[in-house]
């Protein structure tokens, strides 16, 4: 008997676990996914000021923040040949 009424208590709450998440699932989920969008925003904007904060420069200058690359480097490296040719009609 104890055995039948532990299985009918864990039928109940297991079927009683999926109703509740049909019902409040979807508001648990906007909840998490608006608060999830709030922080995302606060670290782009801090992100945002941060970079304002770094660069000094005038308003309309032109920067551009690129590493320079060894050109050099590859430019040593052999390819491979070079054949000159001409075109026969």
């Amino acid at each position: 008997m104890q055995l039948l009424r532990t299985i009918l208590i864990i039928l109940l709450v297991w079927y009683g676990f999926k109703i509740l998440s049909r019902l409040f699932g979807p508001y648990l989920i906007k909840y998490a996914s608006k608060k999830m969008e709030k922080k995302f925003s606060q670290q782009f904007g801090q992100q945002q000021n941060q970079r304002r904060q770094e660069t000094n420069y005038k308003e309309g200058e032109t920067v551009i923040d690129k590493k320079p690359t060894n050109s050099d480097k590859n430019s040593s490296e052999k390819v491979g040949e070079y054949i000159e040719y001409e075109e026969i009609d």
